[in-house]
């Protein structure tokens, strides 16, 4: 699992990586899938770059795949037997995948980046807003604008490249607008490469365990436009058996839900050494990372 709302600060993962080579390894192949040092801007920022949706996604799930790859460090083989679920919320579902060995890390890092350059927020300036289309043509965001438009003002504004567009207009426009994207834009979604997953995932959208790849990757593309039932997610996994929960990645907000969700049970959260040690010591996994 991995958090969805985190206080961002330099450093995040950076610990991990020093102390343990399994994490630092996640880093440099997530920083050769995307093509730059991903890991340099985890550790060391600047704040600004930190803080754009498309960097603070995968470096989310980078962050929270170290976090479990240094988990398994220490218990090598047959690791997965353990495990009765694995689920993440919105964001942390591609983090689940990889969990799972449905979605291959550089895959997932590189759809995630994506996801957040889609995901870029409208930015309201009084009645009006603006946002970016990617990965699409410029004849089919004024179509989208044309259908998304009801009478309110709503306009390519800048053509940044052949498959990049802001649009302008009314925020209510915008917003119509970025849900239609969204759902016309599952081609990305529609030729990730999924395998079956080891274990049940989770999923966000009918809370629902999920192995078969089909599935998974309708779930992912039925996650832009449904809720997270998060809740329902966490009983769930009760359902299925889980002893304990562990939420890998930077933060404990979803340890802090799962509290209230499911008092009682046990609880740990891996985002450093420290916090790895004592999911260790508290799940019977060797202090030290083994050979």
């Amino acid at each position: 699992m991995t958090a969805r709302r985190i206080s961002l600060v330099f450093g995040m993962g950076r610990l991990l990586s020093e102390a343990e080579p399994s994490a630092r390894c996640v880093f440099e192949r997530a920083d050769r899938a995307l093509g730059f040092a991903l890991s340099r801007t985890c550790f060391e920022g600047p704040e600004e770059t930190l803080r754009l949706t498309a960097v603070t996604q995968p470096a989310i799930l980078a962050t929270s795949v170290a976090c479990l790859e240094a988990l398994a460090a220490r218990a090598p083989g047959g690791w997965r037997d353990g495990i009765a679920c694995v689920a993440g919320h919105s964001l942390g579902e591609y983090s689940a995948l990889v969990a799972a060995e449905a979605l291959d890390l550089e895959d997932a890092v590189r759809i995630v980046r994506r996801r957040g350059e889609y995901m870029q927020e409208a930015v309201p300036a009084g009645a009006g807003a603006m946002a970016a289309v990617l990965g699409m043509p410029l004849d089919e965001v004024r179509a989208l604008c044309r259908d998304a438009s009801e009478g309110e003002v709503l306009a390519p504004a800048n053509l940044n490249a052949p498959d990049q567009t802001v649009v302008a207009g009314t925020a209510g426009a915008v917003n119509r607008l970025v849900s239609l994207a969204k759902g016309r834009g599952a081609k990305d979604l529609g030729t990730l490469r999924l395998r079956d997953a080891r274990f049940p995932v989770i999923v966000n959208v009918s809370a629902r365990p999920e192995s078969r790849a089909e599935a998974l990757r309708q779930a992912l593309l039925d996650q832009v436009t449904r809720p997270v039932r998060w809740v329902e997610s966490v009983l769930g996994m009760k359902e299925l058996g889980m002893d304990a929960l562990v939420e890998v990645g930077p933060g404990r907000v979803l340890s802090g839900l799962a509290k209230r969700i499911a008092p009682g049970t046990p609880l740990f959260n891996i985002e450093d050494p420290a916090s790895l040690l004592r999911a260790c010591e508290a799940i019977g996994l060797p202090p030290t990372e083994a050979a």
